[in-house]
């Protein structure tokens, strides 16, 4: 039977290839979320992406992506549904096929208040919570006095370490992407020692913030001002609410909360690695 008479339930699952970068900008702005081509892009190169084609030949049904991090941890993001199939169930059997999938490999994900109950019904347990931050960084509160310089490539096999112990599980395939990726990638270093790191990326008209992983809140503020200090960009970044002074200190250099997230996991009772020294993610679609 052709694909245009079969129910929902029945339309066929796909994955999505960096061929389909247009066709995921074009639902999420359907949804009214903004087009993020360059984000698309990574995610579906460092990661693999499932969608289902709208039978009327229209785009996508719908569509998430999944990064994985080997059998330790897989983050899902970026899962979206057509406005003209929103509420009808198709959401929920992609998400299902995607579980089915990762099989005994946990996941996570950020949810927003809509999809927390969904996310909740398939077997999320919420684990804490993320703050989105934006706006133009305008210096008025200095940072601590940390040395901050730009990464070089005999960095990244401290940085990789450094990211493999915080974050919890070997995330190599997207951390040797952000020399490219990013437009500043920097580093923090004491005595020799690489004590954090951080990145800004493009995303529409603003910089985002991430990942940034740093040994304290010092050396976080650190990395953000000299980031910051290369762009005349907005900034954007998503903080776990956990480090209040962090937060605290963004807000009056000029950002904003504009939402928050639940941090949410499968299969495991909280996320792998140290959440002190995990400030922000690379982008909440990858964890």
């Amino acid at each position: 039977m052709p694909s245009s008479h079969l129910p929902l339930d029945q339309l066929p699952i796909r994955r999505l290839t960096s061929e389909d970068v247009l066709a995921c900008a074009d639902l999420s702005e359907n949804r009214g979320w903004a087009r993020e081509e360059y984000k698309w892009g990574l995610l579906l190169t460092a990661g693999q992406g499932y969608g289902i084609d709208d039978p009327s030949g229209e785009g996508l049904v719908t569509a998430c992506v999944v990064t994985s991090y080997g059998p330790g941890l897989a983050a899902i993001g970026m899962v979206l549904v057509s406005d003209r199939y929103a509420r009808q169930g198709i959401g929920r059997r992609l998400m299902r096929h995607v579980i089915a999938e990762a099989g005994d490999t946990p996941l996570t994900l950020y949810a927003t208040s809509n999809g927390q109950p969904l996310y909740e019904q398939l077997g999320f347990a919420d684990v804490g919570h993320a703050e989105m931050l934006r706006g133009r960084f305008d210096f008025a509160e200095p940072a601590p006095d940390v040395a901050i310089r730009p990464a070089t490539a005999e960095d990244l096999q401290a940085v990789l370490r450094l990211d493999n112990e915080i974050f919890g599980v070997d995330r190599t395939p997207m951390i040797t992407r952000l020399p490219a990726f990013a437009d500043h990638l920097r580093v923090a270093e004491e005595g020799g020692e690489i004590t954090g790191f951080a990145a800004i990326w493009p995303n529409m008209d603003t910089h985002v913030i991430g990942p940034l992983i740093a040994r304290d809140t010092a050396t976080a503020q650190a990395l953000v001002a000299s980031l910051a200090a290369a762009t005349d960009r907005p900034l954007r970044t998503d903080v776990d609410t956990r480090h209040t002074t962090l937060t605290t200190w963004l807000k009056a250099n000029g950002l904003e909360q504009i939402a928050t997230t639940a941090i949410m996991i499968r299969s495991l009772p909280d996320l792998p690695g140290d959440w002190r020294r995990r400030f922000a993610p690379l982008t909440v679609a990858a964890g």
